[in-house]
């Protein structure tokens, strides 16, 4: 999945000398938490967060009276406060890509670019959707850990095992185990109806499987 075929295409964006006020106004009334700043000739200067307009308004609002405050928004603008070094990505960025880029950066939003022209912005909302669906999250799914080694072919054995027993895979996703470079988690989920059957075809079969919580995983390297 790539970030242009989820990217919000209808962005709302602002100029520098917008008020404070007005990007609080405009933020809330859009439903958003990212404005994106364009100047006169369309070029992107910066971005604005609501966690941006919440740190500029927490130093006065708690000692200015009402209309001093209001008086101060309306003369904050948001080139005061809006980030200048921009972090963007072109609409071919992987959905992990951008996920990547965001978790390192500490940041929550993405302009999309093509050229000089911003073309669409992709939050951690709309990528944490993309990763929640490929790992088939769902209230009629069951979640199950397999325990395999890292060597070539196993993904196949395993995948055999179910479908031997008909039992389709919603979804399949590996990561390493922490501190145990050859050890992998295979998460898979399946139907809950086929859950007991699954779990007990892949144990019958030698793997060790996990369905909760448990502090020490070490039992089931072996």
């Amino acid at each position: 999945m790539y970030v242009g075929r989820i990217m919000h295409r209808n962005i709302i964006t602002v100029r520098p000398e917008t008020s404070l006020n007005d990007a609080i106004d405009i933020t809330q009334k859009n439903n958003i938490q990212h404005l994106i700043v364009l100047d006169k000739s369309g070029k992107l200067v910066g971005i604005v967060s609501s966690h941006d307009i919440k740190q500029t308004l927490a130093s006065p609002a708690t000692t200015l009276s009402t209309h001093e405050l209001n008086y101060l928004l309306d003369k904050v603008t948001v080139s005061t406060f809006m980030t200048k070094k921009v972090i963007t990505v072109p609409p071919d960025t992987t959905v992990e890509r951008a996920a990547y880029i965001m978790q390192t950066k500490s940041i929550s939003a993405l302009p999309v670019m093509v050229g000089e022209k911003t073309v669409g912005i992709v939050t951690t909302t709309d990528v944490m959707g993309v990763l929640l669906d490929a790992i088939g999250m769902g209230e009629d799914t069951m979640r199950l850990i397999v325990f395999v080694k890292n060597r070539i072919g196993t993904i196949a054995e395993v995948a055999s095992i179910l479908r031997d027993n008909s039992i389709n895979i919603q979804s399949l996703v590996t990561w390493p185990e922490k501190n145990y470079e050859h050890i992998f988690q295979m998460v898979i989920r399946v139907m809950t109806s086929d859950g007991e059957k699954a779990v007990a075809c892949l144990k019958n079969a030698g793997l060790k499987v996990l369905t909760s919580y448990v502090e020490d995983h070490t039992p089931y390297y072996d």
